[in-house]
């Protein structure tokens, strides 16, 4: 089994990762799927929406098996929260 590595530096992953999701993947995926993942080959531009993290990028690396996966939780700046956070105050 290829243990596959990291192509780019963190920065130019973010940076190519948001770029081809606002240009080519928001307004195709985000009516119907809010909430859901969008994993991203940030060199193909190919995508898959799931439910799923992992099931999303399956199908990506179905397809690309060397994908170099940027993810996205529709509708939101975070794909995961850690922590809690406080209600608003009425």
């Amino acid at each position: 089994m290829t243990i596959r590595q990291p192509r780019y530096s963190k920065e130019e992953f973010a940076r190519r990762g948001d770029e081809i999701y606002e240009s080519q993947v928001r307004s195709q995926v985000e009516a119907d799927n809010y909430g859901k993942i969008v994993a991203i080959d940030i060199e193909t531009g190919a995508f898959e929406v799931d439910i799923s993290e992992i099931s999303a990028c399956d199908r990506l690396e179905a397809r690309h098996p060397d994908a170099q996966i940027w993810i996205v939780r529709i509708g939101s700046r975070h794909v995961r929260r850690f922590g809690g956070r406080m209600k608003k105050a009425v």
